[in-house]
């Protein structure tokens, strides 16, 4: 009797990856136009939170079944899990402006375009990884430069809170900032679970 024999699916969990990226980028659009004035884009941030989500357990329930991957599961794992945490920061920032009742700002404007253009960075890398390090890496280390730009701005905006003489103002802006300054920490997680990801690699 002749044996057959069946090979596991391959999804491409990778391309599952750069969707969520892809999600990810989105929504942080979203909270960029509602720190800038619009507050229609709340409602946006919450729903491609949502679908984010979905896509990350599409991503876990790849890896299990997927007989190779481009890079290690477990680095994909990660990449997605963290990428996971920005946009519940999001979230949380535009449930939290609502709860206080604050607007966002002029400091939470800035900092939402610079945590915009360091996720764009990260995303950039997902397609390349595993066949071009250098340039991942590289996506990388741009998104870390966009980490340390919102440092500054966070600190200068902290600065300002201690000349309000608002003290309930002051300390709901400081929740806000730091939400904020929080998005920037969970990219640099990202980019450097990119590198660790490359530097595996035989």
């Amino acid at each position: 009797m002749k044996r057959r024999w069946f090979l596991p699916d391959r999804p491409d969990v990778l391309g599952l990856l750069v969707h969520q990226g892809e999600l990810t980028v989105a929504g942080i659009e979203a909270l960029d136009r509602w720190a800038s004035g619009d507050a229609s884009q709340s409602q946006v941030v919450r729903d491609l939170e949502h679908e984010a989500d979905e896509t990350r357990r599409a991503v876990v329930t790849a890896l299990r079944s997927a007989f190779t991957t481009p890079i290690e599961p477990e680095d994909l794992f990660e990449l997605s899990e963290r990428l996971d945490g920005i946009l519940n920061q999001a979230k949380d920032l535009v449930r939290e402006s609502e709860v206080l009742a604050m607007v966002p700002d002029r400091p939470m404007a800035e900092m939402s375009s610079i945590v915009l253009e360091g996720v764009r960075q990260l995303v950039a890398a997902f397609p390349v990884l595993g066949r071009e390090p250098d340039t991942a890496t590289a996506f990388a280390d741009r998104a870390i430069h966009q980490q340390r730009l919102l440092e500054r701005v966070y600190r200068r905006a902290m600065s300002g809170l201690v000349e309000s003489g608002d003290l309930r103002e002051a300390t709901g802006r400081r929740e806000l900032y730091r939400r904020c300054a929080r998005m920037g920490e969970v990219i640099e997680l990202v980019a450097d679970r990119i590198w660790y990801a490359v530097i595996k690699r035989p």
